[in-house]
């Protein structure tokens, strides 16, 4: 029996779409590394009960902090992002977090920069708090471990490809990594990433997408936590694409998730159709309920899927919208392109 209620949110569902297609599901995906983290931080000492714990958030990390801190009796303090709905922010009150939300900004670059900005202006007023960088800290794969170990449980040692957004990389790239380690796992296991357009984490800053930046999967900022010699493959995904996507997964298969998950499906739904002898495993990080009005009510706009295919790049001078695909070949780092030299590709 679970003695919080984050520990059955943080527990997700493994549904089989289709022979070689399945759906990691997700209330909330971030609790798993938000308990994680914060277990860890009070059995190593590094914070106390009673302390406040403070990060940045688009949203689901948000939910899931305030959920751990309330597990384990913690203040939490978060800097919100202007994406951030009544809904949560009701939830937060109600859980005793403090929220400061960003006023309203188009551009969600220049959200993220002020967030980070207001995170060291707190900080600096009170360095007594622990700030839990998110994007940043490895503590943040620690609660994937038993994630991979239910896939690896329930998928057997067959060949798996694991899709999911990047993000800040704790949960698809510990993923792989917990599954690549473990006795008895999948024979191979490949990684392939979904970013939106204008995310700088693999090289798309030059490239923007006139709807929206996908909040959560991608980053206008370089991210610490993420490891790219993780990746085998990358796909960029626009809005329109995802849209259609997310709308295609709850007509089909009657799963309501938000817009990464749309991505993430039409991107393994690809990679299926390229592996036949593989199993193919998507990740649903949150329910759609937060994108009922920007995406679901949208739905006679969908696409059929059938009208969507990626365009093979050779490097990220080539991206387009509304899908891109590019071999990554578990390359780190350093084996991106300088900015300006994508920026001057661009016309």
């Amino acid at each position: 029996m679970d003695q919080h209620i984050a520990e059955s949110i943080g527990r997700p569902d493994l549904i089989r779409l289709d022979d070689r297609l399945v759906c990691l599901r997700f209330e909330t995906m971030k609790v798993v590394s938000a308990l994680a983290a914060v277990r860890h931080l009070l059995d190593t000492g590094a914070v106390r009960r009673g302390d406040t714990l403070l990060d940045s958030s688009s949203g689901i990390y948000a939910y899931a902090l305030a959920l751990a801190c309330h597990r384990h009796g913690m203040r939490c303090h978060i800097v919100g992002s202007t994406t951030v709905d009544r809904t949560l922010r009701t939830q937060l009150a109600v859980l005793g977090a403090k929220l400061e939300q960003m006023e309203p900004c188009s551009d969600l670059k220049l959200d993220q920069k002020r967030r980070v900005e207001r995170i060291h202006e707190i900080l600096a007023a009170h360095p007594e708090y622990h700030w839990m960088r998110q994007y940043h800290d490895d503590i943040h794969y620690l609660g994937y471990r038993a994630i991979a170990d239910q896939v690896r449980a329930a998928t057997g040692p067959a060949p798996l490809t694991v899709v999911g957004g990047v993000g800040s990389g704790a949960s698809t790239g510990a993923l792989a990594r917990y599954l690549r380690a473990a006795p008895g796992g999948p024979a191979d296991v490949e990684l392939v990433g979904v970013q939106p357009y204008g995310s700088v984490t693999f090289g798309a800053g030059h490239v923007s997408d006139p709807e929206i930046i996908i909040a959560g999967i991608g980053s206008s900022i370089p991210f610490g936590n993420v490891s790219h010699e993780l990746y085998d493959t990358l796909h960029w995904i626009s809005f329109e694409a995802a849209l259609a996507g997310s709308v295609d997964l709850l007509r089909r298969h009657a799963v309501f998730a938000g817009l990464s998950t749309g991505a993430g499906y039409l991107a393994a739904r690809h990679e299926r159709e390229r592996s036949p002898g593989r199993t193919v495993l998507f990740l649903a990080a949150d329910t759609g309920h937060r994108y009922v009005d920007t995406v679901y009510a949208r739905h006679r706009e969908a696409a059929p899927l059938a009208d969507f295919a990626p365009q093979e790049v050779p490097d990220q001078s080539r991206l387009a919208l509304p899908w891109s695909r590019m071999s990554w070949n578990r390359a780190p780092a350093a084996a991106l392109p300088p900015a300006s030299a994508l920026a001057s590709e661009v016309v």
